[in-house]
């Protein structure tokens, strides 16, 4: 076998059926659209959910409950997190994301009173819960509540 010898296997490339060209092309007229009707339109190539006009499954489910828009979602830390940095001792967003706990550019991050610290830590976050901010300043650290991210 030699490269001038190779050629595509028979009825693996044929020609594009070229449409609406006149009725000595085969496909003329109607273009292979048949007549009338929905698959004759224009700009029904693919409605998402269309059943046919059986009553489409999101009509048919019941609707419930509600999604509000404006939910702010944290990033929930606990101590035990922050005493496990052992060389680490001041904490804000950028350390936060340094070391892999906020993900995203919005996140927001709220300190849970999980587990105990034995040193000082200066936290910076959104939320405090009562006891986190109760530890950290307990273990003589500071517990410093910052604005939108």
């Amino acid at each position: 076998m030699k490269l001038h010898n190779l050629h595509p296997f028979p009825g693996s490339r044929t020609k594009k059926k070229r449409l609406g060209r006149g009725h000595g092309s085969g496909h003329g007229k109607t273009a292979g659209k048949g007549h009338k009707g929905l698959l004759a339109r224009s700009g029904r190539a693919n409605q998402i959910g269309f059943e046919g006009g059986q009553m489409p499954l999101a009509r048919r489910l019941p609707k419930r409950g509600f999604t509000n828009i404006f939910r702010i979602e944290y990033t929930v830390i606990n101590i035990q997190t922050l005493a496990a940095q052992e060389n680490t001792a001041e904490f804000n967003l950028s350390v936060f994301r340094d070391l892999g706990m906020l993900k995203g550019r919005n996140s927001r991050i709220k300190i849970l009173g999980e587990g105990d610290i034995g040193r000082p830590l200066n936290v910076e976050a959104h939320k405090f819960s009562s006891s986190a901010k109760q530890k950290i300043e307990d273990a003589g650290g500071q517990a410093k509540v910052i604005g939108r991210a």
